[in-house]
């Protein structure tokens, strides 16, 4: 027998959690399923030594807060998986854990989903699977040796898993830089293939570069809903590390310590590896949108007169010494291993219902879909620039549950 509810959320992340919380105060029936435990991304996919690149203190979900004694700190990934089971137990949050999606369908009442745990039926669905889902490794990839093992975000752990020899890390994130950088502390020769990016003082005039993007509004600043999906999904990414204690990470820092640094990677055949010869016109870019984003802040201290440092002198952007070069040969470098860390895309092979576009992505507008009932929640930019933060989580999670309230009614009514 099917089991029903009002809502159906799929994913026990901080977004689906953040959805429940929210669903709870309004007395609105409703389950999470979770093809895992709650946190399941962060316990399993997720290198060993990774650390938020949030300040403790912008830790927050509704009705709780970071209220530790390390407020600047970053908090490691085990300690979001415990953060996240704690504040789930909080509120007794309707989790159905290890129950995987299988089937999602509409029907003339709702909507009917199948999981490895049954069928439920429920009069509106949120997923809330998240960003991070499938590794966008490059099709070329496959052209690749054989020889050569292939290695990507949602695997790597720590570099000893890795094939003796040099390792290629592909993409200048946030992650990729971190990446690069434990694996050649570890002693191995490292390669950093770098495209779109833009390097960001750790701590800026005396706070965090985050604490100012918050006080400013930047993170909270509400996504264009004329900025198309793939736009918003292709801004340039952050180079920072959430450490102890806190400092800078980029191309600079990496090639002082003996990485070396080369320009995106654009195809691949055997051993030889492409390179766009971009690297210049990428660190250029990168420091045009460095400086606008640091001026936004400084604008902000003037307007505001808050309490601040004086503004740092700029240092001159770094180029990379193979900046221009057009190829790699994997073999001649005693490069045994690529690691691709380019991000992800979103798959939904369960999903029954035509509301993917072209490349796969969900058709949403602020998380609200064309099929009525059905919402989305911790996608890039879905609603503001942090709605994939654990800190944005939050207020995407009150705008849909009010939809959702809306939905409920409106089909209440319709059915009397």
């Amino acid at each position: 027998m099917a089991r029903k509810t009002d809502v159906l959320i799929i994913g026990a992340g901080q977004a689906g959690l953040a959805l429940s919380r929210h669903l709870t105060a309004l007395d609105i029936d409703h389950v999470i399923l979770d093809r895992g435990a709650v946190g399941q991304r962060w316990r399993a996919e997720r290198w060993a030594s990774l650390h938020l690149l949030t300040p403790n203190w912008m830790t927050r979900l509704p009705g709780w807060r970071y209220q530790g004694d390390d407020p600047q700190g970053f908090m490691h990934k085990d300690q979001v998986v415990g953060m996240l089971g704690r504040y789930a137990r909080s509120f007794d949050a309707p989790v159905a854990e290890f129950t995987e999606v299988e089937n999602l369908r509409q029907t003339p009442t709702g909507y009917r989903i199948r999981t490895s745990n049954g069928i439920y039926v429920a009069r509106s669905v949120v997923i809330a699977t998240g960003a991070c889902d499938r590794p966008a490794v490059p099709g070329f990839a496959a052209s690749i040796a054989p020889t050569i093992a292939q290695v990507t975000t949602r695997d790597y752990v720590h570099p000893r898993q890795l094939e003796p020899g040099g390792v290629l890390v592909v993409g200048g994130s946030a992650t990729g830089v971190q990446l690069a950088e434990e694996i050649h502390l570890a002693g191995r020769p490292v390669t950093l293939a770098v495209g779109a990016h833009v390097r960001l003082p750790r701590r800026y005039r005396g706070r965090d570069i985050l604490d100012w993007f918050d006080r400013c509004g930047m993170l909270s600043e509400a996504r264009d809903p004329a900025v198309p999906t793939h736009k918003a999904l292709s801004q340039p990414s952050l180079q920072l590390i959430g450490s102890d204690p806190p400092r800078d990470i980029d191309l600079r820092s990496l090639s002082r310590l003996g990485v070396r640094c080369v320009g995106r990677v654009d195809g691949a055949d055997g051993n030889r590896v492409g390179l766009g010869g971009t690297l210049a016109a990428d660190v250029a870019a990168g420091e045009v949108r460095r400086k606008r984003t640091l001026e936004r802040v400084d604008s902000f201290i003037r307007v505001t007169a808050d309490q601040a440092e004086p503004a740092p002198q700029g240092d001159a952007p770094f180029i990379p010494q193979d900046a221009a070069l057009r190829e790699l040969d994997l073999a001649a470098l005693g490069i045994r291993t690529i690691l691709w860390a380019t991000g992800f895309r979103r798959s939904y092979p369960w999903l029954d219902i035509p509301v993917l576009d072209r490349t796969g992505e969900i058709i949403q507008c602020g998380g609200i879909t064309p099929c009525a009932g059905l919402y989305t929640l911790g996608l890039p930019f879905m609603r503001r620039r942090n709605s994939t933060f654990i800190d944005g989580a939050g207020q995407d999670a009150a705008d849909i549950a009010t939809h959702i309230l809306r939905h409920l009614d409106s089909s209440a009514h319709a059915a009397a």
